[in-house]
């Protein structure tokens, strides 16, 4: 439970962080999804932008039987290095926008 407590603080820190970086922009607001009970965690974007509707997930995260699924990750950055860098073990993170084919060659956790 300790280590649950940790990841969702963890991704909970990570896209507050992602969140207010991105709020420079007055017309398309960054919002956090925080769902505890069923650990889903999203950063997303709404708004205008040259008369054009901006609305999708930037980051999305699950907790599904003590590990941190990376389910989508719209940026350049690596969110699992920082993740770890974070204290979390690699073996505890799935890159799950990955198929299962691929991730056995990468430095996680295959699920």
């Amino acid at each position: 439970m300790a280590d649950l407590d940790k990841y969702r603080k963890c991704i909970r820190q990570l896209l507050t962080e992602y969140a207010q970086r991105a709020s420079s922009n007055n017309e398309i607001e960054a919002q956090t999804i925080f769902d505890v009970e069923q650990d889903h965690y999203q950063l997303i974007y709404i708004g205008w932008q040259n008369r054009r509707r901006i609305f999708g997930p930037v980051m999305h995260f699950d907790i599904k039987n003590g590990k941190i699924w990376i389910q989508w990750n719209g940026t350049e950055e690596d969110v699992g290095e920082q993740l770890a860098a974070m204290g979390v073990p690699k073996n505890d993170i799935v890159v799950g926008f990955h198929p299962p084919y691929i991730r056995q060659y990468t430095d996680y956790a295959v699920s």
